[in-house]
């Protein structure tokens, strides 16, 4: 736990969605600051830490993992990296906050949650949207009964990412539309419902052998409700984003839930008639990185944290079964998920 000093946090990797997930939040969110980026190019992370005012860079990860002047990390990886340098890093003493989805497969993300919980550090995936106080407020609606028990819950995002040669299709990187995107609509049914579904069907697209550009499925509750799910990164569905929850006495929907801060709206109607809302807040990751920066302090467990991410990886693994194709991650074997321990670590 960390009292009064600023939280020091480190940027492993110099990705495209680093500045607006924590950079500019770190600026504008109370005892965090910036300490540091390693890229796997030294000159990029130079030029990052240039670009963005980072007190300094490192030449290599291992480098920035093994900084003593560092607290936590946030690794914004392809996420077949995700494990190796969660791992390393919360072997090193740091807290982890890793983008989504936390691992390529379920049994990585299962060593990493065990690696956390044996270092005492936090592990947390970094589903944002969870953060936006929208979230709190669908759960109120639901919890609250107005529209009686759920029967029913759809989810979609769909974003447009036509080029072939990009890396999220490369199957050895993790890539297909179901892990990279199919994530989230997995997570806010898991979420909204309370339950752990079963994969009761699912059918994908390809853009090459084993991975896909589409996915869409269908799920089974313990409850007896169901649900649908669908993922896309090159399909008919140029952007979508929503999710819908029928209820016994009415309906609720949001427009947008992924990224409420750009904008959204949700839709319920029950017995006592249409309404629509719209749930102010800061940008989700001000939300999320003031929750890491909290539970670090000692405050309440982030949603997001590293059993909800097994969890939900659980889910993305049967679906590629479902729709008979290798789960991410399966072409290593079992040597790949050991890091062997530093003379520091031993």
């Amino acid at each position: 736990m960390i009292s009064g000093s600023p939280i020091r946090l480190g940027l492993l990797g110099a990705a495209k969605i680093t500045p607006a997930a924590v950079v500019k939040p770190a600026r504008e969110t109370a005892g965090v600051t910036l300490a540091s980026v390693a890229a796997r190019d030294p000159e990029r992370a130079r030029a990052f830490a240039r670009r963005h005012g980072l007190p300094h860079s490192h030449q290599s990860y291992a480098a920035l993992i093994a900084d003593p002047n560092i607290d936590a990390i946030y690794i914004a990886l392809p996420s077949v990296f995700h494990a190796e340098w969660a791992v390393r890093a919360l072997r090193a003493g740091k807290h982890v906050l890793c983008e989504k989805p936390l691992a390529a497969c379920e049994r990585e993300a299962r060593w990493m949650a065990g690696e956390a919980a044996a270092s005492g550090r936090l592990l947390t995936e970094a589903f944002h949207y969870r953060y936006h106080p929208l979230m709190a407020r669908l759960k109120q609606i639901l919890d609250a009964g107005e529209l009686g028990s759920i029967r029913r819950i759809l989810a979609c995002l769909c974003v447009p990412l036509f080029n072939p040669s990009d890396i999220r299709y490369r199957y050895e990187l993790g890539g297909g539309a179901m892990l990279d995107v199919g994530c989230y609509p997995i997570n806010i049914v898991r979420f909204l419902t309370g339950e752990e579904p079963r994969v009761a069907s699912a059918r994908a697209r390809l853009v090459r052998p084993q991975v896909d550009r589409f996915m869409e499925g269908d799920l089974i509750f313990p409850s007896g409700a169901t649900g649908r799910f669908l993922a896309s990164t090159a399909s008919i569905y140029l952007w979508r984003s929503s999710v819908r929850i029928q209820c016994d006495a009415g309906e609720l929907s949001v427009f947008s839930p992924f990224h409420p801060h750009s904008y959204h709206h949700l839709i319920v109607r029950g017995p006592n008639g249409r309404r629509l809302e719209r749930v102010p807040g800061k940008t989700t990751f001000h939300h999320q990185l003031s929750a890491f920066a909290c539970a670090i302090r000692g405050g309440p467990l982030p949603p997001t944290h590293a059993e909800d991410a097994v969890a939900n990886l659980r889910v993305i693994d049967a679906a590629y079964v479902c729709a008979g194709l290798e789960p991410r991650g399966q072409w290593r074997d079992s040597a790949t998920l050991e890091v062997p321990a530093t003379k520091s670590q031993a």
